[in-house]
């Protein structure tokens, strides 16, 4: 399935134009403890490619919660993943915290952050931490040429309230367009409390 053709039939509830590379869902999957992961949500899986990269990453046991707004892009994963420990929902990420088990180990996001309407991004993002391990992880990338835009310093600036440490990759070359991830660990309500003891 194309994400160029979903963009083209769906373009509010399609956020790229182009499927994301393997060297981009490398950089979204390194270093945030899949490895040891007992529950991993993805938001925004598209066509799977951080879906399949987080897979290979998981231990046996592991579960993986994928949650796509876009009902033809959703059925393509579920009928894909088929038998597997993948569960994939059709539904919005608003609805991340009554979809899933807390605590998540990682939450892996591919929406399109600097498009959304503010409430929706920032109800998303109180989510994420809310559901997130007080060690979890969030990662999300962001288009490279839209880093310094309004919408883009505005998206790093609530991860920073939301997170205890925030921090971005090297810029993936190999991806259309380049593209950098923001990793960011310690949901901040629970470093709060972590100072105060």
């Amino acid at each position: 399935m194309s994400i160029l053709t979903e963009f083209l039939r769906h373009p509010l509830l399609t956020g790229a134009v182009a499927a994301s590379s393997p060297a981009l869902a490398r950089a979204m999957t390194d270093g945030i403890g899949l490895e040891q992961a007992r529950t991993v949500v993805e938001l925004g899986p598209g066509t799977g490619v951080f879906t399949e990269a987080i897979r290979r990453r998981v231990p046996p046991g592991a579960r993986i919660v994928a949650i796509e707004i876009n009902g033809h892009l959703a059925e393509h994963l579920a009928h894909r993943y088929r038998g597997e420990p993948v569960d994939v929902v059709h539904g919005s990420a608003t609805q991340l915290a009554s979809l899933v088990d807390q605590p998540v180990d990682a939450v892996v996001s591919g929406l399109p952050w600097t498009v959304m309407a503010e409430p929706v991004r920032r109800r998303i993002l109180d989510a994420v931490t809310a559901v997130l391990a007080p060690t979890g992880a969030f990662t999300t990338f962001a288009y490279a040429h839209a880093a310094w835009t309004p919408p883009g310093r505005r998206f790093a600036g609530e991860l920073k309230e939301r997170f205890g440490v925030t921090g971005t990759s090297r810029v993936v070359w190999r991806n259309l367009p380049p593209a950098f991830v923001h990793r960011a660990t310690v949901p901040k309500a629970k470093f709060d409390r972590a100072v105060a003891r």
